[in-house]
């Protein structure tokens, strides 16, 4: 549990943590997680998080913290993840006593101590019935953002009901992690909101409603658990008596809705419309702005947590920082000045050369292997050393940009790309980003980026959520470098290799579809 406070210029003021490993050991978990003996089957203790929120309140009190200046709060949970009420908790979160920790208090209100997160991966059977249910994966996809996966919400729903029926009846209320601790925070249930009520593979991205087929696929009298969801930046209410009484918080200080750590994060961010964040890490994420989203059988699309009216995609590259630092190994002699140097002394386009490189099972598309092709598209063993680099991440920002606008997205002339991650700090790295993408790149700390977009979100649905911009509310936050721009000539050099690259891939797939499947 991360805290942070920011003040009315947006400047971060107060951090602090607690580590669930070293602070909370009576509960044995590893990174916070209980993986069971199926190796599918991943976990967290509801009551590890409630003593942790205990420890942080307590820490910040004990540091002269002044909570009477809090204005509004607000918060991000790790996406997918589920907590699920037992029947007459919502009267003991009505009747906290601020005498007692919330987790003396909460003990006996779940109807399950460990909550599945998003590591799980144990509910493939739900996924194909509910696939089923709806008419394929791709049907799935366009009406709820996501064809089934199995850390979605939904799924973990259907596996509950299935296996534990008497828990599942014994439940009066199913929360997100998110909406969980915003219903600790209220002192009653808060409502899902609908950006991270978008990875349950249950909400209807356009309409903004429950699915009535995806709900009854997955377990009776659903929706009365779920409650109906708001746009992410409602002000769910006043703050509980109980941290009024118990910490000094002011009776008007105002709840804005908690959302998943990914949509936070785009808040943290600060993207805007046609905006992209590429983290560069063990694997690499994109997150995009979307206008009009067309979901496919990969990536996600949610609904934007800041623009009720726009989404957001995310894609996952495994292939990503590991991939680079075995060919930096290979072909740079485990140099990144080498690898650098070769990157700069290759031209745009790398003479027609182009490269794919999985050596893990890649998930953005579903294939493995290396693949090498030269500029008559004739597959070819190996490259030079510096040739295999530029191929390498030329190939990886090729890649991000076609599946990017395989979901709707278009570059704009506004475009900014924000990098991350530890690649972000390679210059000539994001060069060739900036040129593929034809966009400026920016750089930014983001270490805290869930965290400081859940405060960003506070003021946003404090100063009156869907009636007033985002970028308007953060507009004196602290701003990112600019890192690099596009080289004079990409566009012509990458319009003309994209669709090239796109082919090829299309024809590696077809080749090793066979056995994958």
């Amino acid at each position: 549990v991360k805290v942070v406070a920011v003040d009315a210029e947006m400047n971060i003021f107060y951090e602090d943590s607690v580590n669930f490993d070293r602070d909370l050991p009576e509960f044995g978990t590893q990174g916070g997680v209980h993986v069971h003996k199926d190796r599918l089957t991943v976990t967290s203790p509801v009551l590890m998080w409630v003593q942790a929120l205990d420890i942080i309140l307590e820490k910040m009190k004990a540091s002269g913290f002044d909570f009477s200046q809090v204005l509004a709060l607000s918060g991000a949970g790790q996406q997918h993840g589920s907590v699920y009420w037992k029947a007459g908790a919502s009267l003991v979160l009505r009747s906290l006593s601020p005498e007692r920790p919330l987790c003396q208090q909460l003990q006996a209100c779940f109807t399950l101590g460990d909550c599945p997160v998003w590591m799980d991966s144990s509910t493939t059977a739900q996924c194909r019935q509910l696939e089923a249910a709806v008419g394929g994966a791709q049907v799935l996809s366009c009406l709820t953002g996501s064809r089934a996966y199995e850390r979605f919400t939904g799924n973990q729903i259907a596996k509950i009901y299935q296996q534990n029926p008497e828990a599942y009846f014994h439940t009066e209320r199913i929360s997100l992690v998110s909406s969980f601790a915003t219903s600790l925070f209220l002192g009653s249930y808060s409502p899902i909101d609908y950006s991270d009520g978008s990875g349950m593979n249950l909400l209807q991205i356009q309409e903004k409603v429950w699915s009535q087929t995806c709900l009854s696929a997955c377990a009776p009298h659903l929706e009365e658990k779920l409650g109906p969801p708001v746009p992410s930046c409602s002000v769910v209410g006043a703050i509980s008596s109980y941290y009024i009484q118990r910490y000094g918080f002011t009776p008007g200080c105002r709840v804005v809705a908690f959302t998943g750590d990914n949509p936070a994060s785009l808040a943290g961010m600060k993207l805007e419309e046609g905006d992209i964040a590429v983290s560069l890490g063990t694997s690499d994420t994109l997150f995009l702005w979307l206008q009009e989203p067309s979901p496919a059988l990969e990536g996600h699309v949610f609904c934007n947590p800041v623009e009720p009216q726009h989404y957001m995609a995310l894609l996952c590259f495994k292939n990503g920082s590991l991939m680079r630092e075995k060919i930096r190994d290979e072909s740079a002699s485990h140099s990144w000045s080498e690898f650098s140097k070769a990157l700069r002394s290759t031209e745009m386009g790398n003479g027609g050369n182009l490269g794919f490189y999985f050596d893990v099972m890649e998930i953005t598309p579903e294939t493995i292997g290396c693949h090498r092709f030269n500029a008559e598209d004739h597959e070819v063993p190996a490259f030079p050393g510096d040739v295999e680099i530029r191929a390498l991440i030329e190939g990886q920002f090729m890649a991000k940009r076609i599946h990017a606008e395989g979901l709707g997205y278009r570059v704009m002339s506004k475009t900014k790309i924000l990098a991350t991650g530890g690649a972000s700090h390679n210059a000539d790295i994001l060069q060739v980003l900036a040129d593929v993408f034809g966009a400026p790149v920016y750089v930014m700390d983001t270490a805290s980026s869930a965290c400081v977009g859940s405060a960003y979100r506070a003021f946003h649905g404090l100063a009156g959520g869907t009636d007033v911009a985002f970028s308007e509310v953060v507009k004196s936050a602290p701003k990112p470098r600019l890192a690099a721009t596009p080289t004079p000539g990409a566009s012509q050099v990458y319009e003309a290799l994209l669709p090239r690259y796109a082919r090829l891939e299309q024809k590696i797939l077809s080749q090793t579809q066979g056995p994958l499947e």
